[in-house]
């Protein structure tokens, strides 16, 4: 019987007949009406995902995507009874920081392709080798790869145990840990739970509550008054998703895991509405880096057991705690909910800020470049404090 503890390689090896079957549901998508000139007010609108379905059939290539997820080392590991996949790229830099990047919904491993290489191996970058990094991306257990979640309790807070276990079965007694969306939540419990090992966190998002929002506003600068006014227009206006996948992510799941256009446009609307609304969505996420983060779901059946994380983090007894692991934030200004510094500084130690007045939620694929070098900028100030790399502190 093999050890389910034992890191085993994998490879992404999806089968002509699931391509196939996929092909022949495009093609026969009954798509619904809609009224003209509502835009995006309604939803996702029909001209926008004809024009996608029609290019998912015709002329995207999943062997092409395949190839280049398969290009980076991937294994499965099993954590707590849970089937976890993974990249593993090791730096050529024999002091480079352990990292672990995560992800959240509606993304997956996708998001961080691009920055893979320049944070590994910032010499071939124009970088400085000093700076380099051994990069970790699990996919969230219930999507992807790590899908489906088979029993529930799989929270934000067991998230972060896996996590912590498998940095420790990957040999690396200090690291860090990056991530937005449900990965920033996860970083943060990797700080309160595993803060003798986890040397500092770096986040693009911040996870607001409405418990965290101060009834009493009066002294709070203009800045923040604006994001907490950008909060509420989300709760009011915006979260329809979130409320569905919080109480009902089964009856969901029905439709998402029948109809791939309905997958498609599920996961579409949010790429288009967090995304940086001042480039063109088309100019700031590439189509095929879409198509390609929808397939994970597709292919793997995952839209349900993703969307139970919702579930599960609503009824969790497991609340955000204060921190003291240092922390830093890189906030791009077109996210959908900009993290509000007084509010950040009341639960994480806050030691790097960085504000960068271009960008939305999904850092990155958005910008790449500048989150890289921000994650940089974090760890290096680390290092530099501690006088040597965090994994050499163990």
């Amino acid at each position: 019987m093999s050890d389910p503890a034992a890191i085993r390689p994998f490879r992404i090896d999806v089968s002509q007949a699931d391509l196939d079957d996929l092909r022949d549901r495009l093609a026969r998508t009954r798509f619904p009406d809609d009224l003209p000139g509502s835009g995006w007010r309604l939803g996702v609108p029909l001209a926008y995902l004809r024009n996608l379905v029609d290019y998912w059939l015709h002329s995207y290539d999943w062997r092409k995507h395949e190839a280049r997820i398969n290009a980076f080392p991937q294994f499965v590991t099993t954590i707590d009874g849970q089937n976890i996949h993974l990249l593993h790229v090791r730096s050529p830099e024999p002091d480079a920081t352990p990292l672990i990047l995560t992800h959240g919904w509606p993304d997956s491993i996708v998001a961080f392709l691009d920055i893979i290489g320049p944070l590994t191996d910032p010499r071939a970058h124009g970088g400085d080798p000093a700076d380099a990094f051994h990069v970790v991306v699990p996919s969230l257990p219930g999507y992807g790869f790590s899908g489906p979640t088979t029993e529930p309790g799989w929270d934000v807070r067991r998230i972060a145990r896996a996590w912590a276990v498998l940095m420790a079965r990957l040999g690396y007694e200090c690291y860090g840990a990056q991530g937005g969306d449900w990965g920033a939540g996860i970083a943060c419990d990797l700080g309160v739970i595993d803060p003798d090992h986890v040397a500092g966190i770096h986040l693009n998002y911040y996870l607001t509550l409405p418990t965290d929002i101060p009834e009493d506003r009066t002294g709070l600068p203009e800045p923040e008054l604006a994001r907490l006014a950008r909060f509420q227009h989300f709760l009011d206006d915006l979260s329809g998703y979130m409320m569905l996948q919080t109480t009902r992510p089964q009856t969901l799941a029905y439709s998402l895991a029948d109809s791939p256009v309905g997958q498609l446009a599920w996961i579409a609307e949010k790429f288009a509405e967090w995304a940086d609304p001042n480039v063109a969505a088309a100019e700031t996420i590439d189509r095929d880096v879409l198509l390609t983060n929808v397939m994970l779901y597709w292919l793997t059946n995952t839209a349900g057991s993703s969307a139970r994380l919702y579930y599960e983090f609503a009824h969790s007894s497991h609340h955000p705690a204060p921190s003291t692991t240092p922390a830093g934030m890189a906030v791009f200004a077109n996210d959908i909910i900009p993290p509000i510094r007084s509010l950040v500084e009341k639960r994480l130690h806050i030691v790097h800020w960085a504000e960068y007045g271009h960008g939305g939620h999904f850092a990155a694929l958005e910008q790449p470049v500048v989150l890289a070098e921000d994650i940089r900028t974090f760890f290096r100030a680390l290092r530099q404090t501690t006088n040597g790399p965090p994994e050499t502190r163990g």
